[in-house]
Formats: structure tokens, sequence, C-alpha cells
């Protein structure tokens, strides 16, 4: 009895400790939002307290001078059509490479491995001498592609470990059946992927949502701006608006807040999958 007592005291502590540190994690989302309301002048006063009077109007004005439906378009645009071809390329690639286990696949894989771990820094002047050799530069296809590139590897990654938890025989029995490669694959593998796609989905969409640095090097006309880069404009050398900044702010994370808490649940089992079957 006393051990099963001291047991549920540990798990309500743990509990509570997961509580406590959950809610520290959100203490950045509170200055966030206070500050997003305040007047400019009482946001450098304190910018802890809660505001005296609620500046809605700052949203107003941030909405209209970031442009943001236009901005909102381009980042969904990017966001989604860079998502589906990662997730088809992606998926496809791994598969190949798991099942057709040749020494050339096992290279291949492994330079895919090895590219995650190069720095982006290290090849950002090179990326935009050759985005622009190629006529990519300021265009939402060029940027794409870019994506493309910086997130096959991770992708590669997370869809071979988990392709290697289907069985062959599933596979077999459709051949005998009659299907071919690309039936296989379309039939029964890919939606037994359906854990990884939404993982990879996910990942990839916080990843490219939130990114600045990429699209601030492609992208240069001001109707093809993203909501990072929208929001950067209202910091120039000399001032910072930032009673305008955090309402864009808010209204930028917003929507990939809601996307990731409705479909969190499948980024763990996803991992998990792939981690330990794998």
């Amino acid at each position: 009895m006393e051990a099963a007592y001291k047991k549920k005291s540990g798990i309500a502590a743990v509990e509570l400790a997961m509580i406590a540190l959950g809610l520290l994690f959100l203490i950045p989302f509170y200055f966030l939002f206070v500050n997003s309301v305040k007047s400019f002048s009482e946001l450098l006063t304190n910018a802890a307290s809660w505001p005296s009077f609620f500046q809605w109007s700052n949203y107003a004005r941030a909405f209209e001078m970031t442009n943001f439906p236009v901005a909102f378009r381009n980042s969904l645009v990017i966001t989604v059509v860079s998502n589906v071809l990662l997730v088809i390329l992606s998926s496809m690639a791994a598969y190949w490479m798991v099942r057709s286990g040749t020494l050339f696949n096992r290279l291949l894989f492994l330079t895919f491995v090895a590219a995650m771990v190069v720095p982006f820094q290290s090849i950002m002047i090179p990326l935009v001498k050759v985005t622009g050799m190629a006529g990519l530069m300021n265009s939402i296809p060029g940027l794409i592609i870019c994506y493309l590139g910086f997130g096959v590897p991770m992708s590669v990654f997370l869809f071979h470990g988990f392709i290697k938890s289907i069985p062959m025989e599933i596979e077999e029995a459709a051949t005998v059946d009659g299907s071919n490669t690309y039936g296989v694959f379309i039939r029964i593998v890919l939606p037994l992927l359906k854990p990884m796609l939404v993982t990879v989905f996910i990942l990839n969409s916080l990843w490219i949502w939130n990114d600045y640095l990429l699209p601030s090097l492609i992208l240069q006309s001001p109707e093809l701006r993203t909501i990072p880069i929208a929001t950067f404009a209202f910091f120039g050398q000399y001032t910072k608006q930032w009673d305008l900044a955090l309402p864009a702010l808010v209204m930028g994370i917003v929507p990939i807040i809601v996307f990731f808490l409705a479909m969190q649940k499948y980024i763990i089992e996803g991992i998990t999958a792939g981690a330990v079957k794998g």
C-alpha cells in the first residue's frame, strides 16, 4: 500500500513538474500577445505588464502595412507546393533505396544523410550564384526548387526508416496479383505511410512557413514577400516599430500553430514507428 502511494505521489510530482515546464515555455507567447495590443510608449515603459488599454488598431495597421493577404498567399503557396513535392519525391526515392538494396543505393542514402549536417550558411553564396545562373532568382518556383534541395535529405531519412518496417510479404502478394512496382507503391505502400507522410508534412511546414533567410536571398520583389519578410519590414536601421511588428508576428504564427496542434499526434507516432521498427 505504501509503495503504491509513493508511486502515485511520484507520478503526480512529475506531472506537476511537466505542467510547470509547459507554462514556462508559454511565457514568450504571453509577452508576444500582451505587447501586440499596447501602444508604442506603453510597450517601451513596461513590457511585462498587462495592457492598460487594448490597442486592437495595431492589428489593422499591421495588416494593411504588410499587405498581409498577399504575404499569406505567398507563404501558403510556397509551403503547400514544396511539401507536396517533398512528400512525393522523398517517399518514392526512399522506397526504391530500401527495396533495391544495391551498393549504389546504400551510398546514395549515406549521401542524403551526410547532406543533413551541411550548414546552410556555408553554401549561401554558391546557392545564390547557381540560382541566378539558372534564371530562378526572384521567383516563387525558384524558391520552391531550393526548398526541395534542402528538404529532401531529412524527408528521405524519415521515410527510409519507416518503409523498412513494412513487411515484404504484402508487396509480394500484390506483385503476384499482377501489380507492377508503381502499382505496389501507390496502392499498398503509400497508404501505410500515412503516419510518416503527416509527420514529414508537419515538420517541413514548420520550417518553410517560418523561414526567413532563404526567401530573403531568393525573393526581392515586394509582391513576392512571405510573412517573415513582410514582418521584417518594421525593423529599420534607426527605428523598430515593435507596436506593429508584434501584431504581424501574431498573425503569422497563428495559422501554423493551429495546424501543428491539430496534427501533432502524428509526429510522435510517425517518428517512433520509423525509428524503433526500422
